[in-house]
Parts: C-alpha cells; structure tokens; sequence
C-alpha cells in the first residue's frame, strides 16, 4: 500500500527515472547478443572445426546464452538432425534402383550403420537432459560414450566407399553428407569433453 502511495505521488516523468535500476538489474540477468555470440565463438574454438561449430551453432544463440552445458546440447541437437537427414537420404538412395549391386551393399550399409548413430544421438541427448547432482560425472561419462559411437559409425560409413570400383558422383555425394555429419558429432563430442571433471 505504501508503494503504491509513492508511486503515485511520483510524476510521471520521473517513473522511469524511479524503475531504471529494476530494468537494469533485469537486464543483467540475460546476456547480451553480442556476448552469446563471443561466448560460442571462444567455445567452438576449442573444437576440431571451428567454423562449422560457429555457423552450424549461430541461430542456436538465444538458447545457448553463456552455458557450456545448453552449448553441448544444441550441439548433440544439430548433429542428430543432421544424423536423420543422411539416414534418409541413404534409405532412398539405396532403394533407388540406379545404382550398381557393389553401390547399393555400399550405401545399404551406411544406411543402416547411421540408423545406429541416430540411436547412440538419441540417448546422448536425453542423458544430456539429466545432468545433474552426484550422477554428473557418470552421466557425461555416458553421454561420450555414446557420442564416440556415433562419430565411430560415421567413420565405417565413409570406410565403405574408399574402393576404386565405387562411381565418383555417389562416392562423392555420400562422402559429403557423412563427413559433414563426422564433423558436427566431433564437434558435439568436444563441447562434451569439456563438460567432464577433472580426475
């Protein structure tokens, strides 16, 4: 009641002289653009590459703030979206028909091996939603665990089309898209790492 006496026998010109410090104090609770995209800057110089950490993490920003744990996150996140697209793209690539028979082994394999990507992403990300108390450290133990399978699968994608009999224009496309996707799960897995206590 008293408040709202003073408030009252304020002017209204002096009102927002009167609740500049709330708003700033406010303010201060959020940080700012700029510092949210130096902040994953200086993170994703950490990682194996950089640029593609900055680019593929930007519009992640407002989410990301300055919490290297939010970071990781949408880091995992971009890396399984990435993951699906690829599966996707292999599945319909393998069921094509227009492929040869050493081809179609070639990207029917890699379908499958990054369906178990896709898996080991997805239990990642929800250990990453549990990150908590005394179990942290077991968890992020976890999280890389599964995140070091992914990258590993990614890896035995690209090793099926290493030989000279595969065509240029599928070896290439494939080998593309899968070291892309070996790229955004490397990078995930560095942000993770930093996550880790010490021994």
């Amino acid at each position: 009641m008293k408040m709202y006496i003073i408030i009252k026998l304020i002017p209204p010109s002096l009102l927002f002289l009167f609740f500049l410090p709330l708003l700033s104090s406010s303010a201060r609770l959020l940080p700012s653009p700029s510092s949210t995209t130096e902040f994953i800057k200086d993170k994703c110089n950490t990682t194996e590459f950089p640029h593609l950490c900055i680019t593929s993490l930007s519009s992640y920003a407002p989410s990301i703030g300055d919490s290297t744990i939010q970071m990781a996150h949408a880091a995992l996140n971009v890396s399984l979206i990435s993951a699906l697209a690829t599966s996707v793209t292999m599945t319909n690539l393998s069921a094509g028909g227009r492929l040869s028979a050493r081809e179609a082994e070639a990207v029917s394999d890699c379908a499958e091996i990054l369906a178990d990507s896709v898996d080991s992403l997805r239990n990642s990300l929800k250990l990453m939603g549990r990150l908590s108390g005394r179990e942290f450290g077991e968890r992020i133990d976890d999280v890389q665990t599964w995140v070091s399978a992914a990258l590993t699968d990614d890896t035995t994608c690209m090793d099926g089309f290493s030989g000279e009999a595969m065509n240029g224009d599928v070896k290439r496309m494939v080998r593309g898209r899968v070291v892309r996707l070996a790229q955004l799960t490397a990078n995930a897995l560095a942000l993770i790492n930093e996550l880790a206590p010490l021994p």
